[in-house]
């Protein structure tokens, strides 16, 4: 039991696991039928209601090898920069394809974090908060699942695809603890009832009989959350044929690119098309304190094709205005180059870049030194990143939840919504 949370906020790990791991409040539902008499308004409010997409670049990206090159310095590196679709502004050689789509790109260059590590930058990243000892932040997926998810859902309001950060619903409770599939895009063994249907329905009739007996005497919340995360479980059948894309790839594979990255962004474009309010996806491997070159020259191909691919399907389709889609990792990596031909931990100065859900397009925020060691305009600190995503997705940044009788603020006090960001 999570003493930060209420009592009717539990519901035991059984009932978590088979209640798919997500629920929540707010105002978008993937059942649209269910809620809306006229299918013209449904797909009306599927169109406008927001969402995010988080691409986690687990390890640390460099931001030398992607949007902050140091052409001509020692610590420079091998790659060159190429023109992108915005005049005057380059990235790596390695990013062929996102150099097409910076139009619909927000660079940040100026990122400046307080966690140099990977665990605590790992935690830092996804809830705004450095790690303490008597409280769990909630991941900021929880969070948009609270303000923008809908109880009504068959789908998971959280999802995270082969990614990493462990604080999960944090003191938010298990009503919002994220859906999580492997890096392959396959789902949990759980998430799909071994019963025939038949006898799953008889099951479920004898339970429900056997809970409504005892509801009649016992009024406790637990219980009733009990069997909501059964009728999670029961519903999220109906909607299984939402995480398959087998159909769709032979017709997307060229835009987004044959490797787990890209079927996991066209999974992440149609679970949000389908409803889901934020989703994320990992790709790993960008801890390069050794070899950073080669190893950004194999990761950086797939992951280009995967985000531009992702970009350009949401565009066609209309969605991408109103998806925020978010690219960043943990740390960025140092300026100097070791003796092992790679890059360490480094958190004064580093990058992330946003597209569509209400961020400006072709745009470059802050700059720093011409060896890339400090900021020199427009720094970006943890808090205020986190106080602009929400800001961008519709949500007050000084909004407040409760650890116990503890206020928590999603974005830290002190935070600013970096106004410049936004359209």
């Amino acid at each position: 039991m999570n003493p930060d949370c209420p009592l009717e906020e539990h519901v035991s790990r059984r009932a978590l696991l088979k209640g798919v791991l997500a629920t929540s409040s707010g105002a978008t539902v993937a059942n649209w039928g269910g809620l809306f008499a006229s299918p013209a308004r449904a797909e009306e409010v599927k169109q406008n209601q927001k969402r995010c997409i988080l691409l986690w670049m687990n390890g640390g990206a460099s931001q030398f090898e992607t949007f902050d090159m140091k052409i001509g310095r020692p610590n420079g590196g091998p790659f060159r920069p190429i023109s992108t679709n915005v005049a005057s502004t380059q990235v790596c050689e390695l990013l062929p394809k996102i150099s097409q789509q910076m139009d619909k790109l927000t660079v940040i260059r100026s990122m400046h974090t307080s966690q140099i590590d990977h665990p605590q930058g790992i935690h830092l990243m996804h809830t705004a908060y450095s790690e303490a000892a008597n409280i769990r932040f909630p991941e900021f997926g929880a969070v948009i699942a609270k303000s923008l998810g809908h109880v009504g859902s068959s789908l998971p309001n959280f999802i995270k695809i082969g990614s990493n950060g462990d604080s999960g619903s944090g003191f938010l409770g298990p009503k919002y603890q994220p859906f999580t599939m492997s890096h392959d895009g396959r789902l949990p063994t759980f998430a799909q009832s071994s019963l025939a249907p038949g006898i799953e329905s008889r099951r479920n009739e004898l339970r429900q009989f056997v809970e409504d007996q005892y509801a009649v005497k016992h009024h406790v919340e637990t219980a009733k959350m009990h069997r909501e995360a059964y009728e999670r479980a029961r519903r999220l059948q109906s909607a299984l044929k939402t995480f398959k894309i087998d159909d769709e790839w032979a017709k997307y594979e060229s835009l987004y690119g044959d490797s787990f990255f890209g079927r996991n962004c066209l999974l992440a474009r149609q679970l949000v098309e389908a409803g889901v309010p934020f989703v994320e996806i990992g790709h790993s491997g960008y801890d390069t304190h050794a070899d950073n070159f080669t190893g950004h020259k194999g990761l950086l191909p797939p992951m280009d094709q995967g985000w531009a691919g992702l970009l350009t399907d949401l565009h066609e389709r209309g969605l991408l205005a109103n998806t925020l889609v978010v690219w960043m990792g943990e740390i960025g990596r140092t300026p100097q180059i070791n003796n092992r031909a790679g890059r360490d931990h480094y958190v004064r100065a580093w990058s992330t870049a946003l597209a569509g859900g209400g961020v400006k397009g072709g745009y470059v925020h802050g700059a720093t030194d011409q060896d890339g060691r400090d900021v020199t305009s427009g720094e970006v600190k943890e808090g205020d990143f986190f106080a602009t995503i929400y800001q961008a997705l519709g949500i007050n940044p000084s909004t407040e939840h409760f650890a116990g009788s503890r206020p928590v603020p999603i974005a830290p006090f002190g935070s600013k919504v970096v106004r410049d960001l936004l359209v």
